[in-house]
């Protein structure tokens, strides 16, 4: 091995020799050379380590002796060579030395060639073993290691030899569990350091190994092998991120055995039950921590599954009895065990369940198909209304408004969703104060009211017939748009520009009486609701959108006597402008001459909000300035005066700023 390249019988003899010996001579002299200057002496080396590799690869064979542990280390070392030849080399051969070392080391124990082979191929890798896993320095974490190197080089070589052990045991689980274990160590120890050192850090960048797990997993060819222990595994370290990142990492290959990930969840869940229920104790902080984190551990693994899962109405880890009993009436979800669907629900719905808990279940019921979800949320948000429930009612609202989004007119076409406006409606007219919890419902509240019309023009369900035109003033409400048949957006709209005969949908009691006076505030949540619905609306409905509301909105802000009204409705238009675009063009020289019209008002907030829609309206697309460009000399002449003399400073530097954008165009 002194300068040569060696014949492969002497490499043969070398490394024969090397297993033989009881100490350490032989293989302290292939290591003198594998860290040669000389090439040629480094190569030999390898070869030499590789043959003792694979003479080691009969069981029999193994020799006690020898010390994997510098094997490895050194191998790590020569992903650093600059021979390309024997980094590949070193790679491919650390897919081969970390479960050959470990069953030596198994065996120095004390445990039987048979006890090792059974071990790996039961559930005790996770038990008997762990011990001896957690102090074991070998392949893996080096290769970690060297991958958040800031050599970008040795992270490239690192990076493929990982992929390489991680190919070569693809049957293993016990292999990404060391994985995942090892990040989860790295990652302990630099919060640990942070923290030591009271300063603010990334952490650990997990994702530079977890992006090579797609690659690894096309090596995958039986999934089932692998879901029931990586679900067990999470369950048990529920609040381990690292965990949470790896599956959403292989999150298609849940989804093609979702049956098998949802019996796991289920079981899991009804273990973790059994086992609060026998260890109840007095709720100290570590333990309210670490029960959040189990009730999370089954919805984070459910919100990695694709919505089409939640489809199949027949999928009895999914659903079990609960389509069919809502079919016939009673929808009751049982007591949360018996299917994915009812643990949602129960979740969301439970007073005593954690807050996050709660918003992630009711987050997750969203995806549950409208023929179930819709008749318990109506029933549940019926109920709410009534006793003015606001945890439930912000649970439901919330469940509704992922529904619309994920699920759009399969969602607002279903019957339950008119009952469920109009229970909207009703919370829309209790009396609240800025921040108080009734004003956060509400919020809700007009969140799922602009999702419905996004849905609707989604869907092209409204009909801009004569049946549908608005009338500026002084029309009376009839009975609102569940009894009308009218599209959501044309009843907003129609709703918020009543000046006169001001009422509110509402059916007539039993004894006649009429619909009660609209108050102010509900207008105001209906302007809100058209404002959120500018900032949620798809660019493919934004023309749509902005044809159906803008006429009216203009024609309307010119004629009304209401001062607040009158205001919000330039703060929808702002918005309008803002949010759609170029779909407001055939608006803009109408829009431009109501926010002149109002820069001239006696009321400062009016006027600030004139101000607003020019200034949305100047930064607007080329086509739209261009559009309202001949009209800009009187624009210019108000702003001029306002700069000047109006007591509002903030409405003064604003106009400044607009004069000068009116002056540069």
């Amino acid at each position: 091995m002194r300068g040569m390249a060696q014949p492969r019988a002497v490499v043969l003899l070398i490394a024969e020799y090397c297993s033989m010996r009881k100490d350490e001579q032989c293989l302290k002299e292939v290591f003198m050379r594998l860290s040669s200057g000389n090439v040629i002496q480094r190569r030999n080396a390898i070869d030499v380590i590789s043959e003792l590799i694979h003479i080691s690869s009969d069981s029999a064979k193994v020799s006690p002796h020898l010390t994997w542990q510098d094997i490895a280390n050194h191998l790590l070392k020569c992903l650093e060579d600059e021979e390309v030849v024997i980094q590949e080399q070193a790679s491919n051969l650390l897919s081969l030395i970390d479960f050959r070392s470990l069953f030596t080391a198994m065996r120095n124990c004390g445990c039987c060639s048979d006890h090792v082979e059974y071990m790996w191929s039961s559930r005790a890798i996770f038990k008997g073993i762990n011990s001896l896993l957690e102090t074991r320095q070998l392949v893996l974490p080096g290769l970690v290691g060297l991958i958040y190197s800031s050599d970008e080089s040795l992270q490239s070589s690192a990076a493929d030899a990982l992929i390489r052990v991680l190919k070569y045991h693809s049957l293993k689980v016990e292999v990404i569990c060391m994985l995942l274990d090892n990040l989860s160590n790295v990652s302990h120890c630099l919060d640990h350091q942070e923290t030591t050192r009271d300063e603010g850090g990334s952490g650990l960048d997990s994702d530079r190994v977890l992006r090579l797990i797609p690659e690894w997993s096309k090596s995958v060819h039986n999934w089932n092998c692998f879901i029931g222990p990586l679900i067990d595994k999470m369950f048990a370290e529920p609040s381990n991120a690292i965990i949470v990142r790896f599956l959403s990492y292989i999150s298609e290959h849940l989804a093609n055995a979702a049956d098998i990930v949802l019996h796991h969840v289920l079981f899991n869940v009804k273990q973790q039950k059994e086992c609060e229920n026998r260890t109840k104790t007095n709720n100290d902080a570590a333990e309210m921590q670490q029960s959040l984190f189990e009730h999370l551990c089954p919805l984070l693994i459910i919100k990695m599954l694709p919505l089409q899962v939640f489809n199949d109405l027949n999928l009895s880890t999914m659903y079990g009895h609960l389509s069919q009993d809502i079919m016939l009436g009673c929808g009751d979800t049982g007591n949360g065990d018996e299917c994915i669907a009812a643990l949602l629900l129960n979740r969301t719905f439970c007073k005593f369940e954690f807050e996050d808990v709660r918003k992630l279940s009711a987050e997750l019921c969203g995806r549950i198909h409208p023929q179930v979800l819709l008749p318990i949320v109506c029933s549940e948000l019926e109920h709410a209304t009534v006793s003015q429930d606001i945890l439930t009612l912000k649970a439901c609202l919330l469940s509704v408004c992922t529904s619309l989004v994920v699920r759009g007119k399969e969602s607002f076409s279903h019957p339950a969703m008119l009952e469920i406006r109009k229970m909207i409606e009703t919370v829309l007219l209790w009396p609240s104060l800025e921040g108080d919890p009734v004003s956060k419902a509400q919020h809700g509240c007009i969140d799922s009211l602009a999702l419905m019309i996004c849905a609707e023009l989604q869907a092209g369900s409204f009909k801009d017939s004569t049946s549908e035109k608005i009338s500026i003033v002084g029309k009376k409400a009839g009975t609102g748009y569940a009894a009308s048949g009218i599209s959501v957006l044309t009843y907003i709209i129609e709703q918020f520009i009543h000046d006169k005969n001001d009422i509110v949908s509402k059916s007539k009691s039993d004894n006649g009486s009429s619909a009660a006076p609209v108050p102010l505030s509900f207008r105001i949540c209906l302007a809100n609701v058209l404002i959120s619905a500018c900032q949620k609306v798809s660019d493919s409905c934004k023309k749509p959108f902005a044809r159906k509301a803008l006429p009216y909105l203009n024609q309307y802000v010119e004629v009304t006597m209401n001062l607040e009204i009158r205001v919000a409705c330039i703060q929808v238009l702002f918005s309008a402008v803002y949010h759609l675009r170029s779909a407001v063009l055939p608006y803009a020289s109408d829009l431009l001459k109501i926010s002149v019209k109002a820069l001239r008002k006696d009321s400062e907030k009016e006027r600030m909000a004139g101000a607003k829609l020019m200034a949305s309206l100047m930064a607007s697309e080329d086509a739209i300035l261009e559009s309202i460009s001949g009209e800009l000399l009187e624009a210019r002449s108000v702003l001029s005066t306002i700069s000047l003399v109006d007591p509002s400073f903030e409405l003064r530097k604003m106009c400044k700023k607009l004069l000068l954008c009116i002056t540069s165009t």
